[in-house]
């Protein structure tokens, strides 16, 4: 009988339910630390965007762990996070390490921004977020039972599993970082660009085409990539040869790429040299080594490590318009890249001797707007297609057109010199939207070669100075 009370006592007391204030500071939590804070990325979701998953977790942890905090803690980690999360996307976005992205924080203020819609409606969504999450965190979140922290944990599992399955279509399209046993190839050593000609000292260029894609189940774009080059007047002087090269991250990692023959980046090459560069490998030969970029030398240090690869000679976009280049603009503002090839080849022209030449454009950097002096308010006379179906990728064709043909002007021209000419993407474009973005392939840029034809004949008066050199 005695054992009655004692069973009654010991046995489980039933689990007290949830006070309503912790359901109202979980409601008030998940407002400033799920909805504010991602808010701007799940609308995307509709177009499509880099992957989040792992910024929406981290944006979760730290929200659990400072919701007791005071106003200011929480709203000082709210920024903190969010800056995080927006170096992150743009970094994905541009195919950029985070690491390279925070290196180059410097140097944006080299760029105009307020020349892309899509920038300043980003901006001015970021700062309202902000003062709202300001006003959120005024509200009580500290909700101390277990449960709540469990239910908390699983909706911001729940969002980035979500986040995960949205952007499973595009995997590939961002982040793409190489690998340490990742193959090599380039589209300089893919098309031969060095031949037997160069040991006597016939001329080569190298044109890095800012964000020149490879067309991914696009007739039209398949149809105008290259087009210029394939007119009777080029053929009539130039072997023409085409093809795609695999790309890893953003401009800086291609010009290693296609100039020093290895995946990395310029970091390492600010304050030391490589001698295995192709500039300085040429210029050991008796070349004249010159670099061009359409926009300013200190962006990524250019005039620093140009040097150390072995150019003897670098031209930025103020000295490119000095020269007469006209001013163009967009978010990187610099010198019109349509004016630069006929700067190329008076050098050709003048030269004494063999000439490496190596140009980085500019002006098809994304967003193209519409005006600053581009021309391609007009880019529907390129293709009315483009332009009823990719407004903005009509613009940029129109970018490329211009300059094919301010390059084709020159190389066709009855005094040109004998010049073996590789022409190559960057990266793909780096569209915002699913829809645009996908209508080029994720991991390739291509490449035209032009050969020169001919037996090197007009390379015989620099062909002395050359071996004087050696």
């Amino acid at each position: 009988m005695a054992s009655a009370p004692l069973a009654a006592t010991t046995a489980k007391q039933p689990r007290q339910p949830i006070a309503h204030h912790e359901w109202r500071h979980l409601a008030n939590w998940l407002l400033a630390w799920v909805v504010l804070a991602n808010l701007g990325y799940m609308l995307m979701w509709i177009i499509g965007a880099p992957p989040r998953h792992s910024e929406i977790l981290a944006i979760g942890v730290v929200g659990l762990i400072v919701r007791t905090q005071v106003r200011w803690i929480q709203y000082l980690a709210f920024i903190g996070v969010s800056l995080y999360s927006l170096l992150n996307f743009i970094a994905a976005l541009f195919n950029l390490a985070i690491s390279s992205l925070l290196s180059s924080v410097g140097f944006f203020v080299e760029l105009d921004p307020s020349q892309s819609v899509e920038y300043v409606i980003a901006g001015s969504a970021v700062i309202l977020l902000c003062g709202i999450a300001w006003k959120a965190l005024r509200r009580p979140a500290s909700f101390a039972d277990a449960r709540i922290v469990l239910i908390a944990g699983a909706i911001v599992i729940a969002l980035a599993l979500f986040d995960q399955w949205m952007g499973a279509g595009m995997r590939g399209h961002y982040k793409r970082i190489a690998a340490a046993d990742a193959p090599f190839e380039s589209a300089r050593s893919k098309s031969g660009l060095l031949g037997p000609a160069h040991a006597h000292g016939r001329n080569v260029m190298v044109i890095v085409v800012e964000s020149l894609g490879v067309p991914n189940g696009n007739a039209e774009l398949q149809r105008l990539l290259f087009a210029r080059y394939k007119s009777p007047e080029v053929k009539a002087k130039f072997d023409l040869s085409f093809g795609s090269t695999t790309y890893y991250n953003s401009t800086t990692a291609a010009e290693i790429r296609e100039l020093c023959g290895r995946w990395g980046d310029y970091y390492d090459l600010i304050e030391a040299r490589d001698s295995t560069c192709l500039p300085a490998e040429l210029a050991r030969k008796g070349y004249e080594t010159r670099a061009y970029h359409s926009f300013t030398g200190e962006f990524f240090d250019r005039q620093y490590w140009y040097p150390n690869i072995g150019f003897q000679h670098r031209t930025f976009g103020p000295e490119l318009i000095a020269k007469g280049a006209g001013n163009c603009g967009g978010v990187f503002p610099g010198a019109c890249d349509r004016d630069v090839p006929r700067q190329l080849a008076v050098q050709l022209k003048a030269a004494t001797k063999p000439q490496f030449l190596y140009w980085l454009t500019v002006n098809t950097h994304l967003p193209v707007p519409t005006g600053s002096n581009l021309d391609v308010d007009r880019c529907g006379q390129v293709s009315a297609e483009l332009r009823e179906k990719f407004p903005m990728v009509c613009r940029q064709v129109g970018l490329w057109s211009q300059l094919d043909a301010a390059i084709v002007k020159e190389i066709t021209a009855p005094d040109f010199p004998a010049t073996d000419i590789l022409i190559v993407g960057d990266h793909m474009p780096p569209y915002f939207d699913r829809k645009t973005r996908s209508q080029f392939a994720p991991d390739r840029v291509p490449y035209l070669l032009l050969r020169w034809k001919g037996d090197g004949k007009p390379d015989a008066p620099q062909l002395a100075v050359a071996g004087k050199a050696k």
